[in-house]
């Protein structure tokens, strides 16, 4: 595996950049060390605007991970589909909004762990979805409100229906369409962009109605039947600002595309770190 080179660092971040290169492109996946902790996952019963399937709260121990800054740009796609199958077939151009620095959307599960195989071949690091646990870990970024922006969320901070509010907060705009990653220029304790709105996340995980029997070491949980519907986390530009929580849980079928559905990866940390 080639050596990790921190860029950057901060009091609160360390990244590293993956010079993406094909094509004669050359295009930066940036992505930030996540610190492992422990966190309470899900929702509190007091929370507005939950669902039962947000719970029973409970503690999670997360590991050290590298985590995408933000969704895969449709730039990264294109370079990565132009890549050796590995499994199955990528379509170079699947996004309905197009812009290179706009998230990819339109993809499915199984393309998104497509890409993710292919990055790996490509880089020789360990890419992948990121588990339920560790999207939420790292969305959440040590807080325990509804978005880590506090209580509730405003079309200023985050890309979703301004239309309609939560707990009390202001109505705003609504875009109707994707924008470009860093559009806002807003990102949370982790350095994390978008994580609340613009596209939902695929995850690895399988759907369950709630956290019963869930793992708490931030592994994947995953279902005997392979095609089972998978999570999808953080809301999108089409959705009520309920959706963009924190401890939202979606789910949809692992072939489904949606103009409102792409993804980020995430990258296992050195031992060392």
């Amino acid at each position: 595996m080639p050596p990790f080179t921190v860029l950057r660092q901060s009091a609160t971040a360390q990244y590293f950049t993956e010079p993406l290169e094909g094509l004669g492109d050359l295009i930066p996946l940036e992505m930030i060390l996540i610190p492992g902790g422990i966190f309470l996952m899900g929702s509190p019963d007091t929370e507005p605007e939950r669902s039962e399937d947000e719970g029973p709260q409970h503690e999670v121990t997360v590991s050290n991970f590298f985590m995408g800054r933000f969704s895969v740009t449709q730039a990264q796609w294109r370079l990565i589909a132009s890549l050796p199958q590995v499994n199955r077939k990528l379509a170079p151009e699947p996004s309905h909004f197009t812009g290179d620095n706009r998230p990819v959307e339109q993809i499915s599960w199984y393309e998104a762990v497509e890409f993710c195989d292919r990055l790996a071949a490509h880089t020789s690091r360990p890419y992948r979805l990121p588990t339920e646990a560790e999207w939420e870990y790292a969305c959440r970024a040590g807080k325990q409100t509804p978005f880590y922006f506090g209580k509730t969320l405003t079309p200023e901070l985050a890309n979703y229906n301004g239309e309609y509010i939560y707990d009390e907060g202001p109505k705003g705009e609504y875009r109707q369409e994707t924008t470009p990653v860093n559009y806002l220029g807003i990102g949370n304790a982790f350095g994390l962009c978008e994580m609340h709105g613009n596209v939902f996340e695929w995850c690895q995980d399988s759907w369950h109605e709630s956290y019963e029997g869930a793992p708490t070491d931030g592994s994947a949980w995953l279902s005997e039947n392979e095609e089972s519907s998978r999570i999808i986390r953080g809301g999108s530009w089409i959705d009520f600002p309920r959706l963009c929580r924190s401890a939202f849980r979606g789910y949809d079928g692992p072939v489904n595309r949606l103009h409102h559905m792409g993804f980020r990866v995430v990258c296992r940390a050195p031992r060392t770190l």
